[in-house]
């Protein structure tokens, strides 16, 4: 938000809400995400009371945004769209102002699997820490989010000796991926907590965008953790695993999904063409 502060008037109602999302258990990742969506927008709006906002403020304001992707611009409507209907169920709105804003049409991204000397290169100049980052995220196919919450305990062997994680996804849901060898015995060799505890914020983790930070530092321009994530379901899918188990493993529960991550090996895509010839 650069330097601009949220007015009174909002954080006294951001507060609140707050209070409100974690009072409905929604994952810290989501507060976090949604409060700092609403902090730009009030950032961008000190003259105007919350309770006081038009449909056309939204509007206009969710427009000039025109270099945000179809992917940002829906998930500021969708923390618009909740914000003001907390609103109304707490009695501050008898009707939300954000309930009419249009639809985002859904574009199909295409999947950017990092390189692997791409891959090589990161680790090798990385630190220890942030090593680890790179491989949860390129060998466990974690997002950062999920990266950034995971304990040392997370790291569990099952009855045959194989390791296992246990990952915080998305909406409160829990999922286990398996481990390599020498991924767990780096989870297992750090002391029990978070594995990339905060400096700052006494006994909480780093944030997903410190990650984030961290990592595009050993990275080059245009690859980042979430690239490194479509590395993993694209080397998975090469080596025979389907859509389903690649879905179970990145945490969706919509397969459809799994095809903005997974990248066709070009000598299938031939061979499927000569075949059809």
């Amino acid at each position: 938000m650069g330097d601009k502060r949220v007015p009174e008037p909002w954080q006294r109602q951001l507060d609140a809400w707050e209070g409100w999302l974690k009072a409905s258990g929604a994952p810290s990742t989501t507060i976090g995400q949604r409060l700092y969506q609403l902090r730009r927008f009030a950032a961008d709006h000190p003259a105007t009371i919350p309770w006081q906002t038009t449909l056309d403020d939204l509007v206009l304001w969710l427009a000039q945004h025109d270099q945000w992707k179809p992917a940002t611009r829906r998930a500021y409507r969708g923390a618009l769209r909740a914000f003001f209907a907390w609103a109304v169920a707490a009695g501050h709105l008898e009707r939300s102002p954000a309930a009419a804003l249009p639809r985002v049409k859904a574009t199909r991204g295409l999947p950017r699997p990092v390189p692997e000397d791409v891959l090589r290169a990161a680790v090798a100049g990385a630190d220890e820490r942030v090593r680890l980052m790179l491989l949860l995220a390129a060998y466990g196919g974690l997002r950062r989010a999920e990266i950034a919450e995971l304990r040392q305990q997370d790291a569990r062997r099952d009855a045959d000796g194989g390791w296992w994680l246990r990952v915080h996804g998305k909406g409160d849901a829990y999922r286990d991926v398996p481990l390599t060898g020498a991924l767990a015995m780096a989870v297992r060799g750090l002391p029990p907590g978070w594995l990339f505890p905060s400096p700052t914020r006494h006994g909480d983790h780093l944030t997903p965008a410190h990650l984030g930070v961290l990592a595009r530092r050993v990275l080059p321009a245009g690859w980042t953790l979430h690239t490194l994530r479509h590395r993993f379901a694209t080397r998975a899918h090469a080596r025979g695993a389907d859509v389903a188990v690649i879905a179970e493993l990145l945490g969706h529960a919509n397969l459809e999904n799994v095809r903005v991550y997974t990248r066709i090996g070009q000598d299938k895509l031939r061979s499927a063409v000569e075949g059809a010839a």
